[in-house]
């Protein structure tokens, strides 16, 4: 019963948490890029940092929409396997030691999100229903004009 009522609600729970890791991924972006929530900015055109807040920023907000949704998060993970292979562990072997938890998190969130999918609450969804949709009434026309000879 429990099973059952789980089951229910995993694309939800998905969606859920594929808005929560986009809104959060979103904010990395708007932090470095902008200087706000409490960091400062990376210079513009500044290599890896300033490209790595604009995937931030775009894929996140893909992300937290739901708009293209799995090449987004591959995007953003393979950008935070970056950030975390080139960046932190120059400074350490571990997260812990080097500061790249929340380039281990992303990375594997974002993943996550690449093979589950966008869950139920996406754009993705949305327009993929309203084009069948269109193509369902365009095939009802066809027949309806098609004369049997």
């Amino acid at each position: 019963m429990l099973n059952t009522r789980l089951q229910q609600a995993q694309p939800y729970m998905l969606g859920l948490f594929r808005i929560v890791i986009g809104f959060l991924f979103t904010c990395h972006g708007v932090a470095s890029l902008f200087g706000l929530l409490g960091s400062e900015s990376v210079p513009a055109g500044t290599w890896p940092g300033w490209y790595a807040a604009v995937i931030q920023l775009l894929c996140g907000a893909m992300v937290l929409l739901g708009l293209g949704t799995r090449t987004a998060a591959l995007l953003g993970s393979g950008s935070m396997a970056f950030a975390y292979f080139d960046i932190h562990q120059r400074r350490g072997l571990l997260p812990m030691e080097n500061g790249g938890e929340a380039a281990v998190f992303f990375c594997w969130a974002l993943l996550l999100i690449v093979f589950s999918g966008p869950g139920s609450p996406a754009l993705d969804r949305l327009l993929t229903s309203c084009r069948a949709r269109r193509r369902g009434e365009r095939d009802r026309q066809k027949r309806r004009m098609a004369v049997p000879v």
